[in-house]
This record gives C-alpha cells, structure tokens and sequence, in this order.
C-alpha cells in the first residue's frame, strides 16, 4: 500500500468515525502519518475537554483505522 492509499484509508476510517464523534459536539482531523505505523490525531470541540477521550481514540478511532489499514500500530491524540 503506498502512502497515498494509506492516508486515504485512514481518512476514510476518520470518516467513519466521524459522525459518532459530531453527535457528542466533537471531531477529528489526521495530523499525519509517521513510518506507515504511527496515525496523530487531533480530538477536536468537546473530544478535547472529554473525560473519555483515551478510551474513545484507542476503542473507536485505534480500531476503526486499523480496520481500514492493518498496518497500522498506534494511534495518539495531539493536542
């Protein structure tokens, strides 16, 4: 999978997530892809100040893009 393929894989999986994350006043954007490994995020709106925002970018985001690209090994949040 070149890095184009990757990164619109991944975007697709953002895509997916998307709007559970809007219906809670949240969102998501790719920061970047690092090695074909590592995805950065950024949790945006009410994601931010969430209580559960580790659970829900490693149970929801983490493995949804992993769904989408198995190759992926570690999702993490910039703030």
């Amino acid at each position: 999978m070149t890095g184009d393929e990757l990164k619109l894989n991944v975007e697709k999986a953002l895509d997916e997530i998307r709007p559970f994350l809007e219906s809670d006043g949240g969102d998501i954007s790719l920061v970047g892809i690092e090695d074909g490994k590592l995805v950065k995020v950024q949790l945006l709106g009410a994601c931010t100040s969430c209580t559960v925002n580790q659970m829900t970018l490693q149970s929801g985001v983490e493995m949804t893009i992993k769904k989408y690209a198995p190759q992926i090994e570690r999702v993490i949040n910039i703030d």
